[in-house]
């Protein structure tokens, strides 16, 4: 799934040669020719390059002047871009939490595309192998994907954030500033992977259940109630209610 993505025709190809060759059509007839038709931008050239530089950052806070600077297009129109990903449902913000009106907390949204298939074509991943760099960037962007398609099943009033501080802690998910859900794509779980929650727990104690998603094998519960999950053991808890239980729907 890391690799080909979560769109069915895509999943289901016999390898990855032919799931790569099905997603660039599908990047280069719908992302930019499709939207070029629709009138949605009429500088296709720039919408690729704005492609690329996007998924680049997948996951990742966005700075609208980098992007135009490497685009050679005006902030505004890497907004509009970004708009646009957004109407169509290629993407979504993550907003940053917070909760004080004078709090310290970051507050640069994040963007997710809803497909890591098409991420890995457009940012030139190659295949995604454990270990890598670029499956922390794909695990990260599954477990966002599951969690607001459990909201928006179960809990369709629920906001989900991303929250950090400008020290770099980070927690990569709060879900109504009650759940906390941190990925990372790791076979052990060390006291380095728990700073951002433990962190977040200082700065806002009313955080009820803390997770971490990863790549163990048994799930784990640390002295101070943090929970540690293997994905397959995530998914499970996440779909049969357990995990964000607290969050009102």
């Amino acid at each position: 799934m890391l690799n080909l993505g979560y769109l069915p025709p895509h999943y289901d190809a016999a390898d990855l040669n032919e799931a790569g060759e099905q997603i660039a059509a599908y990047v280069s007839d719908y992302l930019r020719q499709e939207i070029l038709n629709e009138g949605l931008t009429r500088n296709l050239a720039a919408f690729s390059d704005f492609l690329d530089a996007a998924a680049l950052r997948d996951g990742s806070a966005v700075n609208f002047s980098n992007i135009a600077r490497e685009t050679g297009v005006s902030s505004m129109t890497v907004k509009n871009y970004f708009d646009i990903l957004t109407d169509t449902l290629i993407g979504r913000w993550l907003p940053a939490y917070r909760k004080r009106p004078k709090g310290r907390e970051a507050l640069s949204p994040k963007f997710y595309f809803s497909d890591v298939g098409v991420v890995n074509h457009l940012a030139r991943r190659g295949e995604v192998l454990p270990g890598s760099e670029a499956f922390g960037k794909a695990f990260e962007n599954w477990v966002f994907h599951e969690i607001p398609a459990y909201v928006s099943y179960r809990a369709p009033r629920a906001k989900v954030c991303h929250w950090r501080l400008p020290s770099g802690q980070e927690v990569d998910f709060l879900v109504d500033g009650r759940v906390a859900i941190e990925a990372k794509a790791r076979d052990v779980i060390t006291k380095d992977h728990l700073r951002g929650l433990r962190s977040l727990r200082r700065v806002h104690p009313e955080v009820g259940r803390m997770v971490v998603v990863c790549t163990e094998a048994r799930p784990w519960r640390t002295d101070d109630g943090i929970d540690v999950l293997p994905a397959s053991v995530f998914v499970e808890r996440l779909w049969a209610g357990e995990l964000l239980a607290t969050a009102p729907g």
